[in-house]
């Protein structure tokens, strides 16, 4: 790894993005030069991030605009952050196997946390439990989803798996597209709470997610763990 001088511009720290997507990627080529700079950590960081991510979720029980949009600025805040604690480490050398694991624990950590806090609030105004349930079973299957990474991460592989990765795009396959069409919108799902939450119509994510949930962890299942990097 070539050394970056800490006062050394953004083009000199890491490469601008070459694809529009994932659309984070933007956010955080401009946002991690500053905290490069700064004394955090890569673990403070991702420590940071999980605090907007709950402050997001804690927001997201509640009905009007102000709530939702503010849920939707700190959501997309803990992104950024999530996206940039990685880049970090590897500016500054300081990659290590529990920043690795924690910051998957943060991954899981908030999105189970929106989902049952969304799920709660409608659930709460509309007095039909359906919404709470879908914000469970959504949070169920990202739970089945951390649970692989954590074993794909301890280098069990299942189904033939052999650990290789697609890092740039998807493979020839139509399950290595769904898996890399799926990371992109994991990637940039802050975007997507953004939007519904200026359209007001944040419930989209209840049966979405409850169903995008299951899906994404059988395609994880199929392709034996193989990771997928966007």
């Amino acid at each position: 790894m070539n050394e970056a001088h800490p006062d050394s511009p953004p083009g000199e720290l890491l490469p601008p993005p070459q694809r529009l997507f994932p659309l984070v990627r933007h956010l955080s080529y401009i946002s991690t030069p500053a905290l490069y700079r700064s004394a955090l950590t890569p673990n403070q960081i991702t420590a940071i991030s999980l605090v907007f991510g709950l402050l997001a979720a804690w927001l997201f029980q509640y009905s009007g605009p102000e709530a939702t949009l503010t849920g939707a600025a700190f959501f997309i805040a803990g992104y950024v952050l999530d996206n940039c604690d990685g880049e970090i480490a590897r500016l500054k050398n300081l990659a290590s196997d529990f920043g690795k694991r924690f910051d998957t624990f943060v991954d899981w950590i908030v999105h189970g946390a929106l989902f049952i806090a969304l799920g709660a609030g409608i659930s709460a105004r509309t007095e039909e439990s359906f919404w709470l349930w879908c914000g469970v079973i959504a949070a169920v299957g990202g739970t089945v989803n951390y649970a692989i990474d954590c074993l794909r991460d301890s280098g069990i592989t299942i189904g033939g798996g052999e650990g290789s990765f697609v890092e740039d795009g998807p493979e020839d396959s139509s399950t290595d597209r769904s898996i890399y069409v799926s990371r992109v919108i994991r990637t940039d799902f802050c975007f997507i709470v953004l939007a519904l939450a200026l359209a007001d119509s944040l419930w989209i994510l209840l049966p979405t997610g409850a169903l995008g949930a299951q899906a994404y962890w059988m395609l994880q299942f199929v392709k034996g763990f193989r990771r997928h990097h966007v």
